[in-house]
This record gives C-alpha cells, sequence and structure tokens, in this order.
C-alpha cells in the first residue's frame, strides 16, 4: 500500500459469498468519507464479511487499527518499562496481561510454567498459531535517562534485591502481545483456526520456555502447527523487519569449572596444589580451542565470564570457580567444546600433580539453550508476507547472531513445530547516523542505555505479527 498526498490506494475484490451491495455501498461512502473514516467502516464489515485475509489490502484496515490502538499501548509499554521484573518473577506484568487478553474474550490461564500465561482466541477451523512473547528483564541500573526510566529495585529468585531494567526490550513484546490480540480479535471475518498467545517467564535465564511446556503446554492448550515470536534489535533502524532461515540465533551453553588444588600456606607454595596457578594456566588453555580445534569456517565463542577464587593474601585456597559460556550454531560443534574443555581441564590438573580426588568438576548448567533455527518454509512465506505489507526497502535478511534464546524449545518437541522468529529494529535512525560520525556504537541489547524508541517500533511489531498470523490463518 502507498500514501501519496494524504490519500490511500486500496483494493479489495470480493469472494461469492461477500455482499455486493455493501461493497458498493463502502466505495460510496469511501469518497464521502474521506480514507480515514472509509477504513473504519471496511474495519466494520471486515469484521463479518469474507474477503480475502493475507494479502496486502488488508494494510490500510490494520494500519487504521494499530493507530487507534497505539496511544494506550504506548502508556502500557511506558508502565512495564517503569516497572521491570526478573526472570519467574513477573506477577504484575503476567496481571496486566491477563487481565488485557479477558477483555478482549480470550479464553486466559495463568500460571502456566510458574508465571506464564496462555491466552487462546478460537476463531473456527483450521490451523493453529502459537504467538509468543518474552515477560522478564535484567538486573542492570537503567541510565537512559529517559522520563519513564526504571529505578526499581527488586526480588531476584534468591530474595536478593537487584536493580532492574528491561534491557532487552521485552517490554516491548509484552505490548505487541496484547497490541496484536487487540487487532487479530477485531478482524475475525478475516481468519479462520486458533491462535494461542503466551507471555513467556524467564527468558534471560532460558528457563520459561521449557517450564511452560513441562507444564502441558502442548497437551493443555491446543497443539500449535506454527510458532511465531519476535525480538526487538537495537541493531536496526526502529520499524525494519530482519528475518533469516536456518540457523538465527545461537546454541548457547553455560558451564562452571570447580578448579581444586591443595591449600597451604602462601609462603611454602611447594607444600600445596595452587588452583590459582593451575585455573589461570586453564583459561589460557581454553583460549585455543577455537584456534586450534574448530574447523575454520565454523563459529564458535569460548568465554570465561568469571573467576573466583581465594580469601587472603597469603593463603593458597582450596578451590578456584569459573563460569564460561560457549556459543556455537551446529550441536556438534558444542559438543566438541565441551569435550575439550573437559580435556584440558584434566589435562592441565593432572600435569600439576593434582591428586586424582581433586581433579577439576565441570558442570553444565541449566542456563542451557540449543541453537534457534528457522523452519525455511515458513521463514520464505513470511519473508514474503513482510514485503508484500511493509516494502522491501523496511524488510532485510538479517545474519545469524551469537545471542541465544529459549523459543527453540517450542520446535524441539516431538512434534516438531516449525518456528520462526524475526527481528524488529528499535533504535532510531539517528542514532546510526550519530554513531557513524562519531564511531560509538549504538547501545545494544543488554546495554544500560538502550532505549527502543516506542513509535515506530510497537507498531512495526503488531503490524508484522498481525499479517503472519493472518497470513498463516487466511480462509481458504
Amino acid at each position: 500500500m502507498v500514501f501519496s498526498g494524504g490519500s490511500a490506494s486500496l483494493r479489495t475484490t470480493a469472494r461469492r459469498d461477500a455482499s455486493p451491495s455493501r461493497l458498493s455501498d463502502l466505495s460510496v461512502q469511501r469518497s464521502a468519507l474521506g480514507v480515514q473514516r472509509f477504513a473504519l467502516a471496511l474495519l466494520a464489515l471486515l469484521a463479518s464479511a469474507a474477503l480475502p485475509a493475507a494479502t496486502p489490502e488488508l494494510l490500510p484496515v490494520v494500519t487504521q487499527k494499530v493507530d487507534a490502538e497505539y496511544p494506550s499501548l504506548e502508556v502500557i509499554y511506558k508502565d512495564l518499562h517503569t516497572h521491570p521484573e526478573l526472570s519467574f518473577m513477573e506477577v504484575r506484568t503476567a496481571g496486566i496481561v491477563a487481565a488485557e487478553w479477558r477483555k478482549l474474550g480470550l479464553e486466559v490461564t495463568e500460571k502456566v510454567g510458574n508465571t506464564g500465561v496462555v491466552g487462546v482466541l478460537r476463531n473456527g477451523p483450521g490451523p493453529t498459531v502459537l504467538v509468543r512473547g518474552d515477560m522478564d528483564a535484567l538486573p542492570i541500573k537503567e541510565a537512559t535517562g529517559l522520563p519513564y526510566a526504571s529505578t526499581a529495585v527488586v526480588k531476584d529468585l534468591s530474595g536478593n534485591d537487584r536493580p532492574a531494567m528491561h534491557a532487552c526490550a521485552h517490554d516491548t513484546h509484552v505490548t505487541g502481545l496484547i497490541g496484536t490480540a487487540r487487532v487479530l480479535t477485531a478482524l475475525k471475518g478475516q481468519w479462520s483456526g486458533t491462535i494461542v498467545f503466551i507471555a513467556q517467564p524467564a527468558e534471560e535465564i532460558v528457563g520459561g520456555a521449557r517450564a511452560m511446556l513441562a507444564d502441558g503446554l502442548y497437551t493443555r492448550f491446543p497443539k500449535p502447527d506454527y510458532a511465531l515470536a519476535l525480538h526487538t534489535s537495537s541493531q536496526l533502524p526502529a520499524g525494519k523487519i530482519g528475518y533469516g532461515e536456518g540457523p538465527f540465533l545461537a546454541y548457547v551453553c553455560s558451564l562452571d569449572i570447580l578448579v581444586r588444588g591443595v591449600s597451604g600456606h602462601g609462603s611454602s607454595p611447594d607444600t600445596a596444589k595452587d588452583p590459582v596457578v593451575l585455573a589461570s594456566q586453564i583459561v589460557l588453555a581454553l583460549q585455543t580451542i577455537v584456534s586450534r580445534e574448530v574447523k575454520p569456517g565454523k563459529t564458535a565463542v569460548v568465554t570465561v565470564g568469571t573467576i573466583h577464587g581465594g580469601t587472603k593474601r597469603n593463603i593458597i585456597s582450596d578451590e578456584v570457580k569459573l563460569e564460561l559460556t560457549l556459543r556455537s550454531y551446529e550441536d556438534e560443534v558444542m559438543d566438541k567444546l565441551i569435550a575439550s574443555i573437559r580435556r584440558i581441564c584434566k589435562g592441565t590438573a593432572e600435569a600439576a600433580g593434582v591428586p586424582a580426588d581433586r581433579l577439576p568438576v565441570i558442570t553444565v548448567t541449566d542456563e542451557t539453550s540449543p541453537a534457534t533455527v528457522n523452519e525455511a518454509k515458513l521463514t520464505r512465506r513470511l519473508a514474503a508476507t513482510f514485503t508484500d505489507w511493509l516494502g522491501a526497502d523496511q524488510v532485510v535478511v538479517s545474519p545469524p547472531v551469537t545471542g541465544a534464546e529459549d523459543f527453540t524449545f517450542f520446535g524441539r518437541t516431538a512434534e516438531r513445530v516449525p518456528i520462526c522468529i524475526w527481528w524488529v529494529g528499535g533504535t532510531a535512525p539517528e542514532k546510526f547516523a550519530e554513531s557513524k560520525r562519531t564511531g560509538i556504537p549504538v547501545p545494544s541489547n543488554h546495554n544500560f542505555g538502550f532505549a527502543p524508541v516506542p513509535e515506530p517500533t510497537l507498531k512495526a511489531a503488531v503490524t508484522s505479527m498481525t499479517a503472519a498470523v493472518l497470513d498463516l490463518l487466511a480462509k481458504k
């Protein structure tokens, strides 16, 4: 759809069961009332008539509805941004989502997978589409300077007080879920099937998707034929859509190493086995895995994020703890990384003379998630839909990133549901221009200064998800 000089071009093709007289009346109304009132009148007809659903001809109607809902959606977004909650603590956020969905007539179930919310919208025969948004914030102190910036200090799962911030834009995802539900409820005449909206907890600790599945997401509720999600990105201009087939986000493995030694006095290292020295050797040795053990061209990351050991300068401690994050796009590469770490830790400790009962302990933690792989056929279909709806200049191919997502689990059950997740740009375009001029990168996701611009980010999120669902649930 192309706007020019405040007018709109709109093509509609009636099916046999649509009333020709009603369409004729609308044509007259269009010329008399202008584009805005025409779109409102058409929206009322679309709620009951059977017109083409997945085509770009619906764009002006969806745009009108999104524009009408935007002021209240922005209020919700800013409220969520001001009141972030950490993983599996999203009680207030879940309550807001549940209340909004109940107003629309969805079948709402709370406390699925701890704090998750499921809203089912049934609308006749057809496929089932799962639409997911995540709710949790990060333990980061915000420094954006926004008037609605978070100053919250909240409890984490351990009961500790932590600063909190929506530094990964999950507040835009929650708001997008609400907005998409509003639009698709208003357009029930244009699609047939079932939508399962889910507000997922604890994505940041890659625990929420598994928790909801373990709590019966695919057995207590309609089983999806497709699973969709979007994620706001700091690395795209606000409103742009980025997509990619195949591996889109990385396999992440969170791995802990407990390096054990034999404690002693700092003045007599010959009587001890120093785990600080041993841990240092292990950290350096791990740096050779990617450069010397992984086939060139394969993506792999081994990062030692924390190292903790010792209590006093003149005491050789008995252990040092390392926390690692590993990234790859392939299961085989990840298996190799883990096996190499185990071998290096054991070999280095043995070479240092550490007793067999004090060798390092390697633990793969629950904060581990396989690669998110977009199903190719589904992704190509949705990319064409986004291009038709938004224009080729607003839809770009995005390369895989080594960030991770637990959305992958919705496609890794026995049902092998096709999944697709895409980016929605959230950074103001002028920020990229400033970055190019100064050489200072724009704040990234997880940065204390990341602040998506609400408009057009929220509108693009709602419009792209609405377009995707309408395409998959188009009336035949």
